[in-house]
């Protein structure tokens, strides 16, 4: 590879986190005052009803899909038009298929799971937004194989503002389950218009058998990584809502979105980036372990200290504000959570290398460890612990990153413990200190803002002792990329 090519790689990805970031901040921000005011608006039930019936269509996203997506992403070579068509067409003939198949079901997982008439009207309108979002994926692919975040997230932006204003508004004008059912039917539509403004790419439909041979090579391994994914989360989502009450399913819900709030802030953004750069990056080993460690240390700072920050004061803040005391059985199950989100910060980035380099048989491996373990385990420690053995088991599963360190080392000669121990000894003197803090001064809104600027305070101060050369040699790299 040229050495300018991975400048421009490195440009690209740098504006790209920044730009992402940059601009869903806002967004996300948005998005989870919303799901606050909607938990205060709508019941564990509602939101039970509304994870089980979500998880019933990501079956059908699985299925529409062969990884081809991937493939074109991590392709080496230029993609073709053949490779657009061929793809777009298996995609869309698999997508059809699945509507069909997932209109049939409509009375089956409706007595599976005893939907109510909102119940059903809810998964039909998620039916359509699937077969929307599928629509996305090519011009979805040439922006982010062109490293082209910049522009990929205006759709996004205008997706999330449309979704989380009108559900807002029809949860507080006492709609119930129909507030999700209108808003992701609105979400599915503005999100394929805006998108296709944004990256115009003119639909055709044809089939190639080399393109179509040479794609799936890879992009069937990957698949077969994401079944054991679906097998691992979500089929075991819809086990546990023959098996525990709607409720309880609310507050694992609840207490899960809490979690990988930082996640979906932080590390998507990240993530989204890290596969198509990497991939570019292949062929590179050194530059690629510089990439994997900057990645690791970019959201181990952000998200150990957002996650330790909620598990410490969501019991304050349930105790400053009352409506949200339907919530507290969730705290206990927030804790496990937080672990299995702390650790995924690493574990992620690893296995996004993995696939980059084309070592999807070592994933695919660890895939299936992770669905053994979970389905394993879980059921095991529900007996013991009800609902709240669901994130106890997500939290022991999580702790397989040693192995996953191990692994990838074989193959790229990335540092950990130079990227881990700065943020996690900084977010340990602010838990500390935190813990203290809120225990003394919290009792309203303003001792818990004090409590947050305190804690974070000794944060940064902290972090920046042990890893002041690292920090301003990373944010020197960052200027030095924007002003190119």
């Amino acid at each position: 590879m040229q050495e300018i090519d991975v400048a421009t790689i490195k440009k690209r990805s740098i504006t790209g986190v920044m730009s992402l970031v940059s601009r869903t901040f806002f967004i996300q921000v948005i998005s989870q005052v919303v799901t606050f005011l909607l938990t205060v608006y709508l019941s564990p039930t509602d939101y039970g009803v509304f994870f089980l019936v979500s998880t019933v269509i990501v079956f059908l996203t699985y299925f529409s899909d062969i990884g081809l997506a991937a493939a074109l992403i991590q392709k080496k070579d230029e993609i073709t038009e053949n490779d657009l068509k061929t793809t777009f067409t298996i995609q869309q003939s698999l997508v059809l298929f699945m509507v069909i198949i997932g209109l049939a079901l409509t009375p089956v997982i409706s007595s599976l799971y005893d939907l109510e008439r909102e119940g059903i009207l809810l998964y039909q309108a998620l039916i359509i937004a699937f077969f929307l979002s599928s629509l996305k994926t090519i011009p979805s692919i040439l922006l982010e194989r062109n490293l082209k975040f910049q522009k990929l997230v205006i759709p996004e932006i205008v997706e999330t503002l449309v979704f989380n204003v009108l559900i807002l508004v029809l949860a507080i004008k006492g709609f119930g389950i129909m507030s999700f059912t209108y808003s992701v039917i609105a979400r599915g539509l503005v999100g394929v218009i805006a998108l296709y403004i944004i990256a115009p790419w003119k639909i055709k439909i044809g089939f190639n058998k080399e393109s179509a041979s040479r794609l799936l090579s890879f992009g069937l391994p990957f698949q077969a990584n994401s079944l054991l994914a679906l097998i691992k989360d979500n089929l075991f989502f819809l086990y546990l809502g023959a098996v525990l009450p709607k409720p309880a399913l609310g507050y694992i819900g609840v207490a899960q979105k809490w979690a990988y709030i930082p996640l979906r802030l932080i590390m998507d953004n990240l993530i989204r980036i890290t596969f198509p750069s990497f991939s570019r990056l292949a062929g590179n080993p050194e530059y690629l372990a510089k990439a994997i460690e900057k990645t690791l240390f970019s959201t181990m700072v952000f998200i150990f200290p957002s996650l330790t920050g909620m598990v410490l004061l969501m019991p304050h803040f349930i105790n400053i504000f009352p409506k949200y005391e339907k919530w507290e059985p969730a705290l206990f199950a927030l804790f496990f959570f937080a672990i299995n989100a702390a650790l995924s910060s690493i574990t992620t980035p690893l296995t996004n290398a993995l696939n980059a380099i084309g070592k999807i048989k070592i994933t695919l491996k660890l895939m299936v460890f992770w669905t053994g373990a979970t389905w394993i385990l879980t059921p095991i420690l529900i007996t013991i612990y009800g609902f709240n053995g669901v994130a106890i088991a997500s939290a022991l599963v999580s702790l397989s990153v040693f192995g996953v360190v191990w692994l990838v080392k074989k193959d790229i000669p990335f540092l950990l413990l130079p990227q881990f121990m700065p943020p996690f000894i900084a977010t340990l003197a602010m838990g500390i200190v935190l813990y203290i803090v809120a225990d003394l001064i919290v009792v309203d809104f303003l001792t818990l803002f004090i409590a947050i600027i305190i804690s974070g305070a000794v944060y940064i101060l902290t972090l920046y002792l042990i890893a002041a050369k690292q920090i301003r040699s990373d944010i020197q790299l960052i200027r030095d990329n924007l002003k190119r």
